[in-house]
């Protein structure tokens, strides 16, 4: 292995104790593979091991805290008949010396139309043609759905579970809550950037409550965002790094920023061109980053760690090729795959949901077309 490449083996303490073995994280990623009943399939079992070899954290795609906040073929986590498969999931992974968290989510207004209630902070739809208009929450429910994320976290730790991320990223519900155009609310959980904020806080101390309550052993808890929102008026870099510092004072293991490319900068700059990652970091303080965005090979992940941020998460990457960290050990890192052929489906037990995603959805992959 070349020197260069040496940092992405080092392991790395997070703020609750727990000792990631190195720097490279399994991003959450959809696959559509659970059960229509939310509990997790074997095809999901065996796509998650075989990506979890060797690197140092899995993160699995997100699951649901109610019933009415997920998507078809993906885990859900709102009632404890599901914790018997949870725990499957969780073993499977840990098994092969990799620590399993579980991603709890909420959809809110991206919820698919079948769905019987669609929920939102507002009546505001997603700002793209034919998205359906989302029911109003009252303000007694919200409190039911910052409790239902305590006891996802609950179902977490008795699954077995290593920590848990909050998604409070991609537009889903914790995000639009604090979104100037989802949230239009003129009670105490909308208005100014403070009162929208509340509700994401909300989610994090009961979580956080729920992991003192119930964990016997140090437990992970982590927070996803994405750093602005397209619509308008959406989420800003300037809203984004106010929330930053209200998480950097909770006691969180790490903030993952959820982005395309780890390198893209703010779309608003205000002066400052830097990389979104940076300038998030800055403001972060002691809380660790976690990177992510198109670092396609050995090279591109070891100039991101260069920037101090000490985490990186690979999605897309560890599809194609599972062995990515395992070739870079072996010195074999220009053998890393970077395009998938058609035949590649079974060898890299890649689930038939997901295979049928990649493939109708153009340039979410590069695909050969010839076997």
């Amino acid at each position: 292995m070349k020197d260069e490449f040496l940092p992405l083996f080092e392991p790395f303490d997070l703020p609750s104790g727990v000792q990631l073995k190195n720097r490279i994280v399994m991003a959450p990623m959809t696959h559509t593979a659970s059960h229509l009943d939310g509990s997790v399939s074997e095809v999901e079992i065996k796509y998650y091991v075989r990506r979890a070899r060797g690197i140092a954290m899995l993160i699995t795609g997100s699951a649901s805290v109610m019933a009415n906040g997920g998507f078809p073929g993906s885990a859900a986590a709102d009632r404890d008949e599901l914790i018997p498969s949870l725990r499957n999931l969780a073993s499977a992974i840990q098994s092969v010396g990799t620590k399993a968290v579980l991603q709890i989510a909420h959809g809110g207004r991206k919820c698919p139309q079948f769905i019987d209630d669609i929920v939102g902070p507002s009546s505001v739809p997603e700002p793209k043609e034919g998205a359906i208009v989302p029911r109003e929450l009252t303000a007694e429910e919200i409190p039911d759905i910052i409790r239902a994320f305590g006891e996802a976290t609950r179902r977490a730790i008795e699954a077995g579970f290593d920590g848990v991320e909050i998604h409070g990223a991609n537009g889903f519900l914790i995000e639009q809550f604090y979104s100037p155009h989802a949230n239009r609310r003129n009670d105490q959980w909308g208005g100014s950037r403070n009162e929208r904020m509340r509700f994401p806080l909300a989610v994090v101390d009961e979580v956080r409550r729920i992991v003192q309550l119930h964990a016997k052993k140090s437990f992970i808890v982590g927070y996803r965002i994405t750093p602005e929102e397209a619509g308008t008026p959406g989420i800003t870099m300037d809203d984004t790094l106010a929330l930053v510092q209200a998480l950097a004072l909770k006691k969180m293991d790490y903030l993952h920023v959820a982005q395309n490319d780890i390198w893209s900068g703010p779309q608003c700059a205000n002066g400052d061109t830097r990389p979104c990652l940076e300038i998030i970091k800055e403001t972060a303080g002691n809380l660790p980053i976690i990177g992510v965005g198109s670092i396609r090979t050995a090279e591109n992940a070891a100039q991101a760690l260069q920037t101090g941020v000490p985490l990186i998460a690979l999605g897309r990457e560890l599809i194609m090729d599972p062995e990515w960290l395992k070739k870079i050990a072996q010195g074999r890192e220009d053998d890393i795959k970077t395009k998938l052929a058609m035949t590649d489906q079974l060898h890299l037990e890649i689930p038939d949901s997901l295979w049928g995603i990649i493939m109708r959805v153009p340039g979410w992959f590069p695909v050969e077309t010839e076997a």
